[in-house]
């Protein structure tokens, strides 16, 4: 048994505050070719998720937030916000299911978050033409921080 408590929580918060990303995983899958991934993944405010897609019909996601708060966007094929959710334990909204095909990104709001993952193995890298064109990429610091002011004042979410 894997026991998932508090000390494990700050352990993986504490890379991901060292990570350049600004995220960390723990993965309790023993290899990357397993059916079924299970990771925590810390993540901290700035980290940038792109917006993606997975298009295998297997390739549904769940997050559950662990601790701290995110909003999980999901978007129309050219980049529409047709929803944001808030998820926090502290206000009783726990995760989400994402579907295969849906564009999806997340923004982190709390430092010391961690969700708890888990989606269909084996893993392979998204594609380029799954990771939205109409999104900044990871290079574009700038470019990200007006996406992620866009995406807060859509949800009506100030920081």
């Amino acid at each position: 048994m894997k026991l998932i408590n508090d000390t494990l929580l700050d352990n993986v918060s504490e890379q991901a505050k060292s990570n350049e990303r600004l995220r960390m995983n723990y993965n309790f899958h023993q290899s990357m070719d397993d059916k079924i991934h299970r990771l925590l993944n810390a993540m901290e405010p700035g980290t940038y998720l792109p917006p993606h897609r997975h298009l295998n019909p297997d390739k549904e996601e769940i997050y559950l937030v662990l601790r701290g708060s995110l909003v999980a966007f999901s978007f129309d094929e050219n980049g529409k916000v047709i929803s944001s959710d808030v998820l926090s334990p502290n206000k009783g909204s726990y995760g989400i299911e994402i579907p295969a095909g849906v564009w999806h990104s997340i923004v982190v709001l709390e430092p010391g978050t961690v969700i708890y993952e888990i989606k269909e193995g084996p893993y392979a890298p998204i594609s380029p033409s799954n990771i939205a064109p109409w999104a900044p990429d990871a290079s574009d610091k700038e470019g990200i921080e007006k996406f992620t002011k866009m995406l807060l004042e859509d949800a009506k979410i100030e920081l």
